[in-house]
């Protein structure tokens, strides 16, 4: 039997896994084709993924796993999501260009199906929530539009899922690569550092918020990336093509103490506190808790964020 302790953190790694960690755009010294090819999928993933997930969590704060009643304390309805024709005309061009992965382009056309599906229903609901409908014919409407919204959110996870999983096993193989271009061209100098930071996060991440963590693929993991930053942290002081920019770093070292953090939890089987668990179960607080799998996500994000907006800056 599971303890108390191990249950909270299995719960709180489920709940991190709904935040969707971002995806790092495509390296512009790759092909330009293939680039605009990914981040046309990374994109979509980007700006709508996370809103998607929020809206289901948003409304099964309140509403039983069997639906609404009516009789609930509160009624909070649903989150809507961006529009997503944009999505959908960016798969589209996406697909036809080279190279072709008849695997990827599937995946994406079905990831921008879903969420298009997903879209109206959603503002369906928050018209039908928000203008308090339920008060006048008896959460009729809102019981028949529980099953539809539960298959509309089955199929957006299942479709993001698999275009996320298609996209990070071609951007895990393209990292080793240009992690192995750069060395043999440059050696272990500044772009080296920020390339296998990054492969080793992703790393960490996949460790700790795993469906069964086992803390010694984690602690293997979280050695390694410390190692890597640690290696990065001189190139901060440096100059030129040699730089590594402080932010960057600064965000590198944010998400290693998180990750230690969360580490001894999982190892500890360090309950959460009272006051963490109510944060923890609040839409958008637990990344305030520290150890916890939100708190993960959220700096694990803000590394992307940096690696995005330029490393070496």
């Amino acid at each position: 039997m599971k303890s108390a302790a191990a249950f909270l953190i299995a719960g709180a790694l489920a709940a991190s896994l709904a935040a969707s960690p971002a995806l790092a755009q495509a390296a512009p010294d790759n092909d330009k084709k293939s680039v605009e090819k990914m981040n046309a999928y990374v994109g979509c993933i980007n700006r709508l993924s996370e809103r998607s997930y929020q809206s289901r969590d948003r409304y099964f704060s309140w509403a039983a796993k069997s639906g609404p009643t009516g009789k609930e304390r509160i009624i909070y309805g649903t989150y809507t999501i961006y529009d997503t024709s944009d999505c959908k005309k960016n798969v589209d061009k996406a697909n036809a260009l080279e190279p072709h992965d008849a695997g990827l382009e599937a995946a994406a056309s079905a990831y921008a199906a879903a969420v298009g599906a997903l879209e109206p229903l959603l503002k369906e609901a928050d018209d039908y929530y928000t203008q308090e409908n339920y008060k006048d014919d008896k959460m009729a409407k809102g019981k028949a539009l529980h099953p539809r919204l539960v298959a509309a959110w089955d199929a957006f996870a299942s479709a993001d899922q698999k275009l996320r999983g298609e996209v990070e096993a071609i951007n895990d193989k393209r990292a080793l690569e240009k992690l192995a271009a750069i060395e043999q061209s440059e050696g272990k100098k500044a772009r080296y550092h920020v390339e296998a930071t990054m492969i080793q996060a992703k790393r960490v991440l996949r460790a700790e918020t795993a469906a069964k963590p086992d803390i010694a693929a984690i602690t293997a993991a979280l050695g390694d990336y410390e190692a890597i930053v640690n290696a990065a942290e001189p190139f901060a002081s440096g100059s030129g093509p040699d730089k590594i920019g402080s932010m960057f770093i600064s965000n590198a070292k944010s998400y290693l103490t998180t990750a230690k953090q969360l580490m001894r939890r999982i190892r500890d089987k360090t309950p959460y506190s009272a006051g963490d668990r109510m944060m923890l179960s609040q839409q958008g607080a637990g990344w305030m808790v520290e150890g916890s799998p939100p708190r993960l996500m959220r700096d694990y994000n803000q590394l992307i964020d940096a690696y995005n907006r330029g490393a070496r800056i």
